[in-house]
């Protein structure tokens, strides 16, 4: 069990691991807290956004859209391998989910299948948003993985978690298919060579 950093600790993470952060607007106090708390926090969540465009992508996932406001997660990982922070504190990002996923979270042990949507996981998770079509077409750029391992590491890092505190959200809802592309048990093994 943990309680979020800070937003100025969670800026210095990503940097002191290398990362190239651009903070947007007033993230550090853009959220949804007002819908329910956020923490403890038991993990790293990875999305896709189904965009295309750096700056289009920042603008829907800072704003939201009808529907679903923003913030949809607090940094959006392009593909250049930057990382745009729009939001801090609870976001729309990872909805419901399966608790029997988080309690694996939690253990960090490996993830059962998930199969209810039962649990939320806005208040457990932080969330990056990844800019691709999740088309299975559109390309992973080099940069882009390596910033999505920076992130995860450093969040994990701080928190003194293993990878196995990474998911992606096809992993935590029923139906969902994001990230679609690359593999998140390769993925996790990235980031746990970088926490070695």
């Amino acid at each position: 069990m943990a309680s979020p950093m800070s937003a100025s600790r969670f800026l210095d993470v990503l940097r002191d691991e290398g990362i190239n952060v651009v903070q947007v607007g007033d993230w550090r106090t853009h959220n949804r807290n007002h819908k329910g708390p956020w923490g403890p926090v038991h993990g790293v969540m990875i999305h896709h956004t189904v965009t295309s465009g750096t700056s289009k992508t920042v603008r829907i996932c800072r704003d939201g859209y009808p529907g679903l406001p923003g913030p949809l997660c607090h940094g959006v990982i392009a593909k250049s391998g930057s990382i745009h922070l729009v939001g801090y504190g609870r976001a729309n990002h990872a909805g419901l989910g399966d608790d029997d996923v988080l309690r694996a979270v939690i253990a960090e042990r490996a993830l059962p299948r998930d199969n209810e949507s039962n649990t939320d996981g806005n208040r457990h998770f932080y969330g990056f948003e990844c800019e691709n079509l999740g088309d299975g077409k559109d390309p992973w750029p080099e940069a882009q993985l390596e910033a999505i391992e920076r992130a995860a590491a450093a969040v994990c890092r701080h928190h003194g978690w293993n990878s196995r505190s990474v998911i992606g959200h096809l992993e935590w809802q029923p139906g969902k298919i994001d990230p679609r592309g690359f593999s998140m048990n390769t993925m996790r093994a990235r980031i746990q060579d970088r926490l070695a």
